[in-house]
């Protein structure tokens, strides 16, 4: 019989690499920002551009709020779908696998959208030995154990709700996650809140760099050496010649 044991070290390698990934991402992202201000700026217009970035930003929260049913119907499908596939992806797995664990959840709203799985499903017909069980990562977590049982999961389902509780983690990953941003409610609108008024203020420090340059420019008259020194038209040495 297998050992059924998964060492902890390579979800940490699948971590550093979405990690890795993830912020070779942002700065791709920043480096298009900060050309993208450098050209508005070069043109004189960056107080304009930071005032499309808070509109748009400010229009996306509101759309979020309003549209925050369709968006919990978006984020259900999404997870279901890679539930479906599963096994067909190993970078995917992990991802399911590290998301299941993090949010300490199971499936899209419970343990039975496992059932959308080709491999974990309840039906008679299904030959896998996953049959009616769920991945490691809905298992319940225990801090005396320094690896983890990769069959943990298996027949769980099978039990009496009431006994799964003892197994697994019964909440699917939407309420979590819904529950996670009213938890931090505070925080997540504190940091949307400095950033806006961090935009704002640069709108502010912007529009009157450009007041002070059109003032400089208007106000700028050339000295007169310089007027002095200039060379003298081409028509002027054309009339001089036939002088």
């Amino acid at each position: 019989m297998m050992s059924g044991k998964h060492y902890k070290g390579q979800e940490v390698s699948c971590c550093i690499k979405y990690f890795i990934f993830g912020f070779n991402i942002i700065f791709w992202l920043l480096g298009v920002a900060f050309l993208g201000i450098g050209l508005w700026a070069w043109s004189e217009k960056f107080s304009v551009f930071l005032g499309i970035i808070f509109f748009l930003e400010l229009t996306a929260g509101i759309l979020a709020f309003v549209f925050k049913d369709w968006i919990k119907d978006q984020l259900n499908f999404f997870i279901n779908n890679n539930i479906r596939a599963y096994r067909d992806d190993i970078d995917l797995q992990n991802l399911i696998d590290f998301t299941q664990e993090y949010w300490e959840c199971c499936g899209a709203f419970g343990a039975d959208d496992w059932n959308l799985n080709i491999y974990f499903n309840c039906t008679d017909s299904n030959p896998s030995r996953e049959k009616c069980g769920v991945p490691f990562s809905c298992c319940t977590k225990d801090p005396a154990e320094d690896v983890i049982n990769t069959q943990c999961g298996y027949d769980v389902r099978a039990k009496p709700d009431a006994e799964q509780k003892t197994y697994i983690n019964v909440k699917g990953c939407v309420p979590q996650f819904e529950k996670w941003l009213q938890d931090n409610l505070t925080v997540v609108a504190g940091i949307f809140i400095g950033i806006a008024l961090l935009q704002i203020f640069g709108i502010c420090l912007a529009q009157n760099l450009v007041s002070d340059i059109e003032a400089v420019r208007a106000s700028w008259v050339p000295p007169l050496s310089y007027v002095a020194r200039r060379p003298p038209s081409h028509y002027g040495k054309k009339a001089s010649a036939y002088s």
